[in-house]
Order: C-alpha cells, then sequence, then structure tokens
C-alpha cells in the first residue's frame, strides 16, 4: 500500500494503486470485448412460447446446476442437495462450479447454448439476468410456480420484482445482498463521534475531518470499491438521495440537476480540501486491517468482517442525500431455469428452486453467510431470530432491506454492458477528477446506442 497523504486531508491514489483500480475497468471492457453475454434473439429457447399443464408433467430424473458457491457455500449447497434428495430420492442434481464468479458463469452460460451442457439452473445476477430473457434463454417461473403452490407473496418484494418484466418473473433471488456501512467503532470513539452511523452523506463529510486524524498515512476515512458490479451500486445510493436516478426505466436521466449534484458530491469525496473518501484493491481487507475507517460493502461481507476484524465493528444503514426516500440497491444473485429444456427438467430444477428458498434453508444461508434471506417469514422466524440475538448486526442488514431499499435503474442492470459503462464514467469522475458535466453526455450517449442496439430490436 502506497497511498499519499497530502497537507490537506485528500486520499489519492498511488501510481500502483492507480494501475490496479484502472484494470478493474480494462478487465470489465475485455470481457465484454471478448465474448460477454450478447443480445441476439436467437438462440432458440423461449419460456412462454408454449403454455405447458404442468399438472400432467412427471419431473426428471437428473439436472445439473451451475453455481459460484456466493459466501464459499459449496458444502452448504452440497447439503441442500442431500436434505432435497431425502424428499425426492429419484431426482439427482448435478452440482457444478461453473465460474470463479457471476461474469464467468454468463459467459459459459452464452457459449452453452443451443448444446448439451447447459444446465437446467443457473446463478442469474442482478446485472445479467435481462440478457438470458433477451437472448430467450430463461423461462418465466411464473405459471410452474403456481402448480408448485410456491408462495411468491412471501418473497421479500424488491427482491423478487428485480426479476420481473412486464408482470412475468424469470428468476428467484437466491444469495441477496444490499450494501451496508461498516465502521471501526474504536476509530469513533477516538474522534469523538456518536456511536451510529452518519445519518446523511453531508453528515459524514462532516465528521471526515476527526476520522482524517485517526487513520493511517495511506488510509482515508472511507472506502468504496469501483470496479462493475460495484461503482454503480454504491452511486445509485447517492444519485437517489439526491433525487436523481440513472434512468427512468429506459430513458437515461443524468441530465436532470438532481443527477448533476450528487455527480459533483461524488466528485468531492475524493478531490479537493475536504475530500475524504479513498479506494483500494480490496477494500474489506484493508478496513480490517484499519487503513480505512468506514466502508460502504456488501452484506454478504458482514461474517468475514467480523471474522477478521481486529477491532469492535459497527454497522449501519446506507446515509441518505437531501431527498427522502428508499435510497438503497439490491445486489448479488437468483437463480434461474433454461429454456431450452424438456418440460420434465424444468419442473424438476423448479423443484428444486423452490426448496433452496424455503424459509428455513434461506434463514440457514442467511446466517452462513450474511447474504439476505428472501423471506419475509424467514425475516421474523426462529432461526433468525437467534441470529439476532448473538449477531445485531444481521438485524441492521435485513431492517436496512425492508426499509430503505428499492428496484434498481434499467439501464444498469438491462442494458448489455451498462454496468460497466457507467462504471467507466464513475472511474472518470473518481479517478481522473473529470467532473459530472465532462462525463454525463458521453454515458447517455453510450447507454442510449447500447439499447436501441442489443435491446429494442428484441423487445
Amino acid at each position: 500500500m502506497t497511498h499519499a497523504r497530502r497537507t490537506t486531508p485528500t486520499w489519492t491514489p498511488s501510481r500502483r494503486r492507480l494501475l490496479q483500480l484502472g484494470g478493474l475497468g480494462a478487465a470489465g471492457g475485455l470481457l465484454t470485448a471478448c465474448g460477454g453475454p450478447s443480445l441476439n434473439g436467437d438462440d432458440g429457447g423461449n419460456g412462454d412460447a408454449e403454455e405447458i399443464d404442468w399438472a400432467s408433467v412427471e419431473p426428471a430424473s437428473e439436472i445439473t446446476w451451475w453455481s459460484n458457491h456466493p459466501g464459499n457455500t459449496l458444502e452448504l449447497e452440497a447439503s441442500y442437495i442431500a436434505a432435497f434428495n431425502e424428499q425426492y430420492p429419484d431426482i439427482t442434481i448435478n452440482h457444478v462450479t461453473a465460474g470463479a464468479g457471476y461474469d464467468e458463469i454468463a459467459q459459459r452460460f452464452q457459449a452453452a447454448s443451443g448444446t448439451d451442457e447447459i444446465p437446467e439452473l443457473v446463478i442469474a445476477s442482478d446485472v445479467w439476468w435481462f440478457r438470458y430473457f433477451v437472448n430467450g434463454q430463461v423461462m418465466a417461473l411464473d405459471d410452474v410456480f403456481a402448480h408448485l403452490e410456491v408462495d411468491t407473496a412471501d418473497y421479500v418484494e424488491t427482491l423478487y420484482s428485480d426479476y420481473e418484466y412486464e408482470g412475468r418473473h424469470y428468476a428467484a433471488p437466491y444469495a441477496r445482498s444490499t450494501p451496508l456501512f461498516y465502521y471501526n467503532k474504536d476509530m469513533w470513539s477516538a474522534a469523538g463521534l456518536p456511536d451510529r452511523g452518519p445519518e446523511t452523506w453531508e453528515e459524514l463529510a462532516e465528521w471526515a475531518p476527526a476520522l482524517w486524524d485517526q487513520v493511517p498515512s495511506d488510509g482515508a476515512p472511507l472506502a468504496l470499491s469501483i470496479g462493475t458490479s460495484w461503482s454503480a451500486w454504491w452511486y445509485s445510493n447517492v444519485l437517489w438521495g439526491y433525487g436523481g436516478g440513472f434512468s427512468d426505466e429506459w430513458t437515461v436521466t443524468l441530465d436532470t440537476p438532481q443527477a448533476q449534484e450528487a455527480g459533483e458530491f461524488v466528485h468531492r469525496m475524493y478531490h479537493g480540501d475536504g475530500a475524504f473518501a479513498g479506494m483500494g484493491s480490496d477494500t474489506n481487507a484493508d478496513f480490517q486491517a484499519g487503513i480505512f475507517a468506514c466502508l460502504i460493502g456488501s452484506t454478504g461481507s458482514l461474517t468475514g468482517h467480523m471474522e477478521a476484524a481486529q477491532f469492535e465493528l459497527g454497522t449501519a444503514f446506507l446515509p441518505d442525500g437531501p431527498v427522502a426516500g428508499p435510497t438503497v440497491p439490491t445486489g448479488g444473485t437468483g437463480l434461474a431455469i433454461a429454456a431450452n429444456k424438456t418440460p420434465e427438467q424444468q419442473l424438476a430444477a423448479a423443484m428444486f428452486l423452490k426448496f433452496l428458498t424455503e424459509t428455513d434453508n434461506t434463514a440457514t444461508f442467511s446466517a452462513s453467510t450474511g447474504y439476505m434471506p428472501v423471506r419475509t417469514s424467514a425475516i421474523e422466524g426462529e432461526i433468525m431470530a437467534s441470529v439476532y440475538a448473538e449477531t445485531p448486526h444481521f438485524r441492521t442488514s435485513v431492517d436496512q432491506l425492508q426499509e430503505k431499499t428499492r428496484v434498481q435503474d434499467w439501464v444498469r442492470v438491462f442494458t448489455p454492458g451498462g454496468d460497466q459503462i457507467l462504471t467507466d464514467g464513475i472511474e472518470q469522475i473518481v479517478l481522473g477528477g473529470s467532473s459530472p458535466e465532462e462525463v454525463y453526455p458521453g454515458l447517455a450517449t453510450q447507454l442510449d446506442q447500447a439499447f436501441s442496439e442489443n435491446v429494442e430490436p428484441y423487445l
């Protein structure tokens, strides 16, 4: 770590760190350029092509599940398969590690289209599932879930709605998360701050001078990750807090005064005498090591922070902006069923998907990882109640889920490459010091073009 501390409290990455961080955007560009999921609408699958009488279908005897085991859950997922087989011994689940992350699985799923390799059940993250849908690669779950009497009303509304388009749902929530505000209580106390998170971003800016005195010379009061699936995630919180947004459905809205004001605030977070934010190639590890006083990170990292932090950990809701309302984005992944499989295979996959997201199973998954329980019954159930009693930080995350979350803006999660386009723009503001006036028009042009070329013709 070779950050430089200026005489004024402003965090600046070293040349080495700039190269590391700049590589995040470059890697994302390579993913898009080198065969990441495209939208071509011709791979032959369409889950809504014909109505199926599910009552007349017998489940297949074998299906395949592609997972990256979010939250290091390989063994936990294997235990779910074993428990499922106690109820349904005639259905074999082939459990495949299909990639290290969501992007790798998405690439592989695209490449497998039209082949025997494609699985029945696949990870479908918040920024990939819509590509599967437009390509006709995944089926709508509504009818088969109705046949299986899945209580979809019990899913946390925001989480299930994330997979909805024109009244149909193309995935179910599985390993779902939100950003959470983590803080170092020891530094907070030494700085004379109240033992709570900041209520607003402006309040955090006011606290920053006291926190600069607590962090090491290569640190900063706040850590934020950049790169795809991160930059636009936390940026959404700031943007919504100022009353702005990336889009209104498909219409890009970065030209509004509210979006401009949010961008200017983020610019000030990193540049100028009042700057207080920094970044790193592994902000979780840096925060745990005391490099940063606080962190915006995934709720899925909660267990890791509790185990690794050498200080008393604090958690809080994300800060609000000047405009009241829900300002917390959701994230993580759901699970989708391939459209070009037989009804028998699809029914077996739906049965297993129902099982994975049942109340006790999602509660156990949450307790083991820090990801959100995807059912409201699980949030208030016995398993989570014992978790809250032992670890109140879990209560913070699920309260924020219920009280503060909203569905993400379409151009980020529905437009192919939208998250990467936004990441590149945010990096220009954060790393390059560009103003939102300089960056936003180019982003709008790229997002509009991506929609007109890769989405609109196939809707």
